[in-house]
């Protein structure tokens, strides 16, 4: 995972980083500029595990609407201790993930990956444990962020990704 660079992407995209499980490594510019993106960091061991399948719902409703949901497996609260090949098959088989997963990263703290400092930084929110959300809005800025007991089926997370998939 590492930072590119790329005059006409804004800062918060401006990143290559790699699918959970694979050697392919996608920009975030390239692939999810003009989006709304919520981006959740994860665990499979966790009592907030089970919002993988609110993040599907979400995903799969909004998706041909311009929603992605991007996943990052952490272990920074020591719940995700398993290999990308665990993670994956666990993400799959339990909860049928189809949204975009990348490989495990560092989430908080001053070895976070340089993409989550940024979020934190903009948003004056870093993740205090799995499935910590931020919201970027279809031009890159980074719009908010939600707490863990925030779940992705909650009024406030719906309305601000309806109100942001609505604008031209």
């Amino acid at each position: 995972m590492s930072k590119i660079s790329n005059a006409s992407c804004p800062e918060s995209l401006d990143f290559n980083m790699k699918l959970l499980g694979e050697d392919k490594e996608i920009n975030l510019c390239q692939e999810y500029l003009g989006k709304v993106i919520l981006v959740v960091n994860t665990a499979s061991k966790c009592g907030f595990t089970p919002q993988y399948e609110g993040l599907e719902k979400l995903y799969q409703e909004n998706k041909d609407k311009g929603l992605v949901v991007l996943g990052f497996p952490s272990h920074d609260f020591y719940q995700e201790p398993g290999t990308e090949k665990e993670i994956k098959d666990f993400c799959n088989l339990t909860y049928d993930v189809k949204f975009p997963m990348f490989t495990k990263t560092t989430v908080r703290g001053k070895n976070a990956h340089p993409f989550f400092k940024l979020l934190s930084e903009e948003t004056g929110s870093s993740p205090k444990w799995n499935f910590h959300k931020y919201l970027i809005g279809k031009d890159g800025s980074i719009i908010d962020s939600f707490s863990t007991v925030t779940g992705p089926g909650s009024n406030r997370i719906i309305k601000r990704i309806s109100e942001l998939l609505n604008q031209s």
